[in-house]
């Protein structure tokens, strides 16, 4: 054999398992691209869970000071209707 022989051998040989390592390298690539997605996904979502959280607590505190407010007022004007002679 010749070299012109063993380089057009060596180039079919190589040609396929170049290719064949280029396509297992771009499934490798779009698997972890996808686990990074859904890791920033999953990320996001925490994030956002975490604001709506901490939005209704603040929500939460608001109506539970206006309900005491509330109370307090029933509380005053039941004592008034008592004072005045009437039954609550």
């Amino acid at each position: 054999m010749d070299a012109a022989m063993v380089t057009a051998i060596a180039a079919l040989i190589g040609g396929p398992v170049a290719a064949a390592g280029v396509m297992y390298g771009s499934r490798g690539a779009t698997r972890a691209a996808r686990e990074g997605n859904a890791v920033t996904g999953f990320s996001s979502l925490t994030n956002e869970l975490q604001e709506e959280r901490a939005e209704l607590k603040k929500e939460n505190s608001t109506l539970r000071a206006e309900l005491a407010t509330e109370r307090l007022e029933s509380a005053r004007l039941r004592l008034m209707v008592e004072r005045l002679g009437g039954t609550p």
